[in-house]
């Protein structure tokens, strides 16, 4: 799938932060009113949480250590989305699989947003929210990070500039950078998983790869966070996820979520086109329909029967008169076991994302057709 035609994005570019968002707007452009304090006790996410198969109450192929994209009870609803925990990943997916975890994820359809998938959601925040506590600071230097291997090693770099005067507009910009690259992670992630990357080894997730709902929700954990951010809630962990907790239950009302049971209803009404129900985890193609696009500037994937204005999720390609991408980007040098992945020659930049999400969606096609004969 092609990215925004370049007039699009040179009005998503003009955002002005001046202006009074819209009432309507569920995720406003916003900048900080003024330099809130900001935690410096902040480890960095040990890994993602389990994610969902998508569909709904699925059978797996394999018995014995939990599947790492099978969540049981894998839908919410507004009233069972329990409390966001910053970095509830190793620990807290056994906790959640055998229902001892205060923090839910599972999946929740929402008339404008779609399939919402809560642990793409909280991932990407988190990642957001821990990225930003280390990049004010550096902010303008020439700086590195480096996160653990997903097939290739991944490396958050800074690149050095002039940043402007204001400290409120220094904030600002290291926030929304701070939520670009979370959602530069997520992108890498579905790649990651299509080209073999395996967190339980043993156990493939190309079943999870380019699912239909999956970017959407990390774009939406990135605004939610950048937002929570830029009001004042990076002084601690608890005020964090306490401000997480209001933010997407806010978001999912406005998004238009719906109950358990008709977030069934519209799992069967998509049951064959989207996903086949007869199909086991990890089948890679229980899930049928997959969305490779990677913009960050998005509509969810469109979803049969539904009549609701879907919500367009932004990311502003300027802030504060600073091309964001200019700032910082991520790059996957050569790890120790790439799979399918063919090793770079230097580094893979997120330029080169499309080209290899294209590639798995014409060997996808291919492979369906393989099985339709």
């Amino acid at each position: 799938m092609q990215r925004w035609i370049f007039s699009l994005l040179l009005c998503v570019a003009s955002l002005s932060f001046g202006a009074s968002p819209k009432s309507a707007d569920i995720l406003p452009i916003e900048k900080a009113r003024r330099v809130w304090p900001i935690t410096q006790e902040l480890t960095a996410p040990e890994s993602l949480r389990p994610c969902c198969a998508f569909g709904y109450d699925l059978q797996v192929r394999a018995v014995g250590v939990p599947i790492p994209v099978y969540q049981i009870g894998n839908i919410l609803t507004l009233t069972t989305l329990g409390h966001h925990r910053y970095n509830d990943s190793a620990l807290g997916a056994v906790k959640n699989i055998v229902g001892l975890s205060e923090e839910k994820s599972g999946l929740i359809y929402t008339r404008r947003g779609g399939f919402i998938d809560i642990a793409h959601v909280r991932d990407t925040a988190d990642n957001t929210f821990y990225l930003f506590t280390q990049i004010y600071s550096r902010l303008g230097q020439d700086w590195r990070l480096f996160y653990s291997e997903e097939l290739g090693v991944r490396r958050i770099q800074l690149h050095a500039f002039n940043p402007p005067a204001s400290m409120v507009e220094r904030y600002t910009i290291a926030a929304w950078l701070a939520g670009h690259l979370a959602f530069q992670l997520a992108q890498w992630h579905e790649i990651a998983q299509w080209y073999g990357f395996q967190s339980v080894p043993g156990f493939s997730e190309e079943i999870s790869a380019f699912s239909p709902e999956d970017l959407y929700s990390n774009l939406l954990g990135a605004r939610l966070a950048i937002n929570v951010i830029l009001h004042g809630h990076a002084r601690s962990i608890e005020s964090y996820d306490h401000a997480i907790d209001k933010a997407l239950h806010k978001a999912l009302v406005q998004l238009g979520a719906v109950s358990k049971a008709e977030s069934e209803r519209k799992f069967r009404e998509v049951d064959g086109d989207w996903w086949n129900s007869k199909r086991r985890v990890p089948d890679k193609f229980l899930v049928l329909n997959r969305n490779y696009d990677l913009s960050e500037n998005r509509y969810p994937t469109p979803v049969p029967f539904e009549k609701a204005k879907p919500y367009r999720l932004v990311m502003p390609a300027a802030v504060a008169g600073m091309t964001i991408s200019q700032l910082g980007e991520l790059q996957i040098h050569t790890g120790s076991d790439m799979r399918g992945l063919r090793v770079p020659e230097s580094f893979y930049l997120p330029a080169q994302f499309p080209a290899l999400a294209e590639q798995a969606k014409y060997a996808d096609q291919i492979q369906l057709q393989q099985m339709k004969k």
